[in-house]
């Protein structure tokens, strides 16, 4: 791995980390999704729930965290929150109850055109071709993988 020093002459400015340019377009991307989601009435998180469902249906809770990159502590609540609104229900293994997977209702799947339209919003809005827009999400899937690999090792 390659170590980029800095001259730390004095602190960085704020536009000038990375750190805040992702934040910022984090933000961005979730306000343009807003107003779309709102409509089907999901919030961001949610909708990856479901936009995780829909390429795999009935994925264990451990299996839908991992792939969310998100702790049980966050995954539960949303679960309960998608199968109040009728969207998935949870059902436990029976040959083993411990393990509980999570499947869409017909409703929870029938919202997967909405979503292909909001997913349609961030290429639209950022004037950017499809192939910028996958050169631009393998590099931050990099980038997040060299820090998650810096945080287990330190």
């Amino acid at each position: 791995m390659c170590t980029i020093v800095v001259p730390m002459d004095r602190t960085p400015r704020l536009r000038e980390q990375a750190c805040f340019a992702l934040y910022t377009a984090s933000r961005a991307v979730t306000g343009l999704y807003r107003p779309l989601l709102d409509k089907l009435g999901l919030t961001y998180p949610q909708f990856l729930v479901l936009m995780a469902l829909w390429e795999t249906d009935g994925l264990t809770v451990t299996a839908l965290g991992d792939e969310l990159q998100l702790d049980s502590g966050t995954v539960s609540p949303l679960l309960k929150r998608l199968e109040a609104a009728g969207f998935v229900e949870r059902r436990r293994e029976s040959d083993d109850e411990r393990r509980v997977t999570v499947h869409l209702t017909e409703a929870g799947a029938a919202l997967e055109r909405e979503g292909c339209e909001v997913t349609q919003v961030v290429g639209t809005a950022s004037d950017m071709s499809y192939e910028e827009l996958v050169a631009l999400r393998d590099k931050l899937h990099e980038f997040t993988a060299a820090i998650r690999t810096r945080e287990t090792t330190e």
